[in-house]
């Protein structure tokens, strides 16, 4: 069984910011998604990012949500994802790149995907979610053989992904041994308790509840995710207290609340993770 992932997980990651430092000094993100019906998810994914603290945050997707992404994060930049010259010049600047929320299956998804695959190097963080995870189990799609690959399934994309299915995703040895076959440093696999695998290590969330159960939750994730590691030094425990921190705000916050919106989580998140900083939670 996996060991439990605890409150000191965020105490050990989240640290006190150098006084001399500037936005170049935590990290550059670039976040891809977001066609023209599920614009919302890689907005609240870049929202999340922001608000986790990650220095520069670009959006490269569908001129569609250009307008919204200004309005609700202007502090974002944005690309738009069909100009290629435009997308690879962000890739070469950025230093964790998230790839998958709302984009879709189309046609242009596939071969963004496969694109981007293509396009990773060794100094870079490939986080994949949502579509693109889809995209690459049906496609047959392999993971980039260089960088630090973190995907974030639920339990249906990892049954397609990984073949393991959800009736046998309670042995961790079997997820684990197809995390290191498919080349994922971290996997979060989202089910009741999320699980965080990765190289010698397995825990488990034991917070959160069905007051998340609703949309856009995993798209706020990814983007918590996409700023922590961005940020702070290990990505692998930088992952555990993004996963950690992200349902223990929306149990904090469901005491008043029936339903906890993703977007609510990350409006949140800064003041949070400053009480983590200041050990005023325990």
């Amino acid at each position: 069984m996996p060991a439990e992932l605890k409150t000191d997980i965020l105490h050990e990651v989240i640290q006190k910011r150098p006084a001399q430092t500037n936005k170049t000094n935590f990290g550059r993100v670039l976040l891809i998604g977001g066609n023209q019906q599920l614009g919302g998810a890689i907005l609240m994914a870049a929202q999340a990012a922001v608000s986790a603290g990650a220095g520069l945050v670009t959006v490269a997707t569908h001129p569609l949500n250009v307008t919204a992404l200004h309005v609700r994060t202007p502090e974002a930049m944005v690309v738009d994802w069909q100009n290629e010259q435009q997308l690879l010049a962000q890739m070469a600047k950025s230093s964790i790149i998230l790839l998958g929320p709302g984009m879709g299956t189309d046609d242009f998804s596939v071969g963004l995907v496969r694109w981007v695959m293509h396009q990773v190097t060794a100094q870079q963080t490939l986080i994949v979610d949502a579509s693109a995870l889809t995209i690459m189990a049906d496609h047959h799609i392999a993971f980039p053989n260089q960088g630090f690959i973190i995907a974030t399934p639920h339990q249906g994309e990892w049954a397609k992904l990984s073949s393991v299915m959800i009736t046998y995703q309670s042995s961790m040895d079997l997820n684990d041994l197809q995390r290191q076959n498919l080349n994922i440093d971290v996997l979060v696999l989202k089910q009741h308790h999320t699980v965080v695998l990765s190289q010698n290590r397995q825990v488990a969330l034991k917070i959160g509840g069905p007051y998340q159960a609703i949309g856009g939750m995993g798209d706020t994730l990814s983007g918590m995710i996409a700023g922590f590691v961005a940020q702070f030094a290990e990505p692998r425990r930088a992952t555990e207290a993004a996963v950690y921190a992200h349902s223990a705000i929306a149990q904090e916050l469901a005491e008043h609340n029936w339903v906890v919106k993703p977007t609510i989580i990350a409006d949140y998140l800064p003041n949070f993770m400053s009480r983590i900083q200041n050990n005023l939670v325990d």
